[in-house]
């Protein structure tokens, strides 16, 4: 390559011995200098100027490979490499990367030489591989290989180093000194994150020109047995049936690791290390050591003496090295699947049971069934079979779910009279077949011995519903039939007696004893109670058994139709035009009650009577059921008009009926329809009804108009009408009530007997004077109060008042009473002011001036008592 020299090559090469534990490290140049010095980073170990590796100590225990660097160093250069040296004991297996390790390759700058003098050979670059072992300790930044330009003694160069890992994620990695030319790594490296970089070393001068051609720099990074085996699953699930044969598969474990693959650091291999149970032998089961698949090794599983087995399963890499290499384990369960290799076996070899006759669905007896195979699959459910004793079917056998036994259950009635007891043989078989080469048990067959038992049954009717005909209009008293009902127990004799049970028109009765059906009422076929020409009956036959019982029987009566009901005229009411037109008629029909042929063909005619109907009416024959009325004359005056028409059946003898159809004849319009004036005038109101109908109608709302009016007017008028008094003089709603009820603070303990209503007057008499009760009136002569004049004049209003008031103050007995009031005794020491101030005053007059400051409401008062100015 341009500028550059070739590399110094160093290939580190480990040789095992069996006991002194020595290698030989051969180091090697191109120019195939030997002189190269040795250095090791572990003080038990040494290593000669030859290359040999020893141990300057007894080294006790190398159960696990020993890892130490070796430096190498030429005498006549600078520079120093290092390798990685593993070690092992002599005699043990090991993998391949204890046995060889990779060689660091560096490049040293030289110059080719020849015969005829130094010149250089070639201007290229020449860096092979870097490899670098992962997971170095260091120290870091660790040096890897030095580039140099020949180019250097001429010129200052600056190198650097692009690509990822370096200037690039992840950058750091890796970096380069710009002067010197020495790579380094800066941390230890992760194969599994990245197994390997490319760089590019660039070469410039002072002036970054390019001085080389940028070369391609390739870092392996080399794998060390840092990772365990992982397994898919921690627990795997097989399966295999019972009764396998050796070599049977059976299921797969997997284990992967993220080591490299192409080495024994990620070869992994498996084993089996355990087995639970050890039945029937402790190796059931083995493992292929690189695939991961179970199979049986030998014979004899049973799933009902072992239903699972557990197998612990070992990974191990290093190709299953256990000294070397990496182990972790995974739990395999093995589930023993079932066959039908066991028979279902009854318990005993007769069941027995007994089953009440006339009874369905009653499980007469259980079958209890043993069978060692796997509960509710089908190699363990039950299935029965009845293979004689039963030619009629009466009986079935079900299979109980659940606990798979059998119940012989009853599902057509047996009857006591006819079997009193049943033989059966019984067959048990699983839903799937048996096992090749497994053979039915004897013990799957088993006898069932069933007794009926004798019940009280109840009468029975022979034929039921029984169906007699007789004509309608059967008159009451007539017999019509014997329902007698038979009892079917032969073996005991019992009376049966009859009764009604439903009779909807209630037009039978039926004899008690003999069951003879008699007629209580007329029977009518045209009744809402018979259906298509059907009366049905309900009748009950009972016996006198214990417990009694009862049977029902239904007679239907189908009653023969005679004619005895007249056509009915359809339709009632029709309407026509008042002059004669083509399409101005009535289609007119008839309905009857009866049945063919005492209904249509209907025969329709006009009465004689009155003669102004046929005079201007007259009938058509359309078709048997069906006629036309319409107008004889050409024009007939609007109005409502009652037609009557006779209608005859074709019964024999008929039936007539004279039927009245209510027609209206109406003034029409082109269309041959009614006009409103005209349906209003065939309804039979004329013209002056109407507007005398029309003026009543405006009338009335008139009168509510005027009412409304009147309504409104009045209350606006109160709402604007002036009080007789000022409001302010106004006191009719300053009535005050207080409430104020009770005795005094003190008032704890008093005589009822003061507030008690007296019954005579003498207490009051012989009473001592000045002391009374409120409500007792003084026996004295009443006062004399003055007498106003017929004609007052408004001045001696107040002399009238004063006048009064006078009189009022000295009257004893006009109450309140002017006395010493004692209402009760309130103790002393009240705090209640005293109220004898209230007391009226004989003596002279009272100032009443303070009723002007009672305000406006006491005006009145205060200028009357009060002496104030007349307004």
């Amino acid at each position: 390559m341009k500028g550059f020299s070739k590399l110094l090559c160093l290939l580190v090469s480990l040789c095992v011995l069996c006991s002194i534990m020595a290698y030989s490290l051969k180091f090697e140049d191109c120019q195939r200098n030997r002189e190269v010095g040795f250095v090791s980073s572990d003080p038990n170990f040494s290593v000669r100027p030859d290359g040999t590796v020893y141990a300057e100590q007894e080294v006790g225990n190398l159960s696990e490979p020993v890892q130490f660097m070796v430096t190498a160093r030429g005498l006549h250069d600078p520079h120093i490499w290092e390798t990685t040296v593993k070690l092992a004991l002599a005699g043990h297996p090991h993998p391949s990367p204890f046995t060889k390790t990779e060689t660091n390759s560096t490049c040293l700058p030289w110059m080719g030489s020849s015969a005829n003098g130094l010149r250089r050979q070639k201007r290229d670059w020449v860096i092979p591989p870097i490899n670098v072992p992962e997971n170095s300790r260091g120290p870091f930044p660790h040096m890897l290989v030095r580039i140099r330009s020949d180019q250097d003694k001429d010129v200052g160069i600056r190198y650097s180093i692009t690509g990822a890992g370096a200037d690039q994620p992840p950058s750091g990695i890796y970096n380069i000194d710009p002067i010197s030319g020495n790579m380094f790594v800066t941390q230890p490296l992760d194969r599994e994150e990245r197994a390997s970089f490319h760089l590019r070393a660039h070469a410039v001068d002072m002036n970054g020109n390019q001085v080389e051609n940028p070369i391609d720099l390739y870092i392996y990074v080399i794998d060390m047995n840092d990772n365990r085996p992982e397994f898919q699953n921690q627990v795997y699930n097989g399966s295999v049936a019972e009764g396998s044969k050796p070599g049977s598969s059976v299921m797969q474990v997997t284990a992967t690791d993220s080591d490299d693959s192409t080495t024994a650091n990620g070869m992994v291999r498996y084993r089996i290390l355990s087995q639970s149970p050890h039945s029937p032998i402790p190796n059931m089961f083995t493992i292929n050591s690189e695939t991961g698949d179970i199979v049986t090794v030998a014979a004899g599983l049973d799933r009902e003496k072992v239903s699972q087995y557990t197998i612990i399963v070992q990974a191990t890499d290093m190709e299953g090295n256990l000294n070397f290499g990496l182990s972790n384990t995974a739990t395999a369960l093995i589930s023993i699947t079932d066959i039908n290799d066991n028979p279902p076996e009854l318990t005993v070899r007769t069941f027995s049971g007994e089953v009440p006759e006339n009874k369905v669905n009653v499980v007469v007896t259980n079958l209890t069934v043993v069978d060692r195979d796997q509960p509710h699959s089908p190699n363990w459910n039950a299935v029965y079979r009845i293979v004689s004793g039963d030619p009629s079917g009466h009986f079935t056998i079900r299979t109980n779910p659940i606990t798979n036994e059998g119940m012989v259950t009853v599902v057509k009635p047996v009857d006591f009279e006819m079997n009193r007891a049943f033989m059966l043989t019984v067959v048990v078989s699983n839903q799937a077949h048996l096992a090749s080469g497994i053979q039915s048990s004897l013990q799957s067959t088993a006898g069932v011995t069933i007794s009926v038992q004798d019940v009280n049954e109840p009468p029975v009717f022979p034929v039921n519903p029984k169906m007699i005909r007789f004509e309608e209009g059967v008159p009451a008293g007539t017999t019509l039939t014997v329902f007698a009902a038979q009892d079917p127990d032969h073996f005991i004799h019992q009376t049966v007696r009859y009764s009604k049970l439903s009779d909807p028109a209630n037009w039978l009765k039926i004899n008690r004893t003999n069951g003879q059906i008699t007629t209580m009422a007329l029977l009518d076929r045209e009744s809402i109670y018979v259906k298509n020409n059907v009366y049905e009956a309900t009748f009950l036959a009972f016996d006198n058994g214990s417990p009694q019982a009862s049977g029902t029987g239904t007679l239907q009566i189908y009653l023969i139709d005679v004619n005895d009901n007249a056509p009915v005229l359809i339709p009632r009411e029709a309407q026509v035009c008042e002059r004669a037109r083509p399409n101005s008629r009535i289609n007119i029909t008839a309905s009857d009650a009866d049945a063919d042929p005492n209904i249509g063909p209907f025969v329709f005619e006009l009465p004689s009577f009155p003669a102004s109907v046929r005079r201007n009416w007259t009938i058509s024959r359309l078709s048997g059921d069906y006629a036309q009325l319409r107008l004889r004359i050409p024009y007939l005056e609007a109005s409502v008009y009652e037609i009557p028409i006779i209608v005859s059946d074709s019964g024999n003898p008929p039936l007539s009926n004279r039927s009245v159809i209510r027609v209206k004849v109406c003034p029409c319009d082109d269309n041959g329809d009614c006009s409103a004036t005209g349906a209003v005038a065939a309804a039979g109101l004329g013209t002056g009804a109407i507007i005398s109908i029309l003026i009543c109608i405006i009338i009335l709302l008139s009168m509510v108009l005027l009412f409304v009016v009147w309504i409104k007017r009045r209350e606006k008028e109160r709402q604007t009408k002036q009080l007789l008094i000022d409001p302010e003089d106004d006191v009719r709603d300053n009535i005050l009530k207080y409430d104020e009820e009770g005795g005094g603070e003190e008032d704890q303990d008093y005589d009822l007997s003061q507030l008690q209503q007296p019954e005579s007057l003498d207490h009051i008499i012989n009473k001592p004077t000045g002391v009374r009760r409120v409500d007792e009136r003084p026996v004295i002569a009443e006062s004399q109060y003055p007498v106003r004049p017929s004609l007052p004049h408004p001045g001696d209003i107040g002399d009238f008042i004063n006048d009064g008031l006078r009189a009022a103050d000295n009257d004893p007995t006009a109450p309140p009473y002017d006395s010493l009031l004692v209402f009760d005794y309130e103790g002393s020491g009240s705090t209640a002011g005293s109220v004898s101030s209230l007391n009226s005053s004989s003596t002279g007059d009272q100032d009443y001036d303070y009723l002007n400051d009672w305000g406006p409401r006491f005006k009145k008062l205060a200028d009357l008592y009060g002496g104030g100015d007349d307004d």
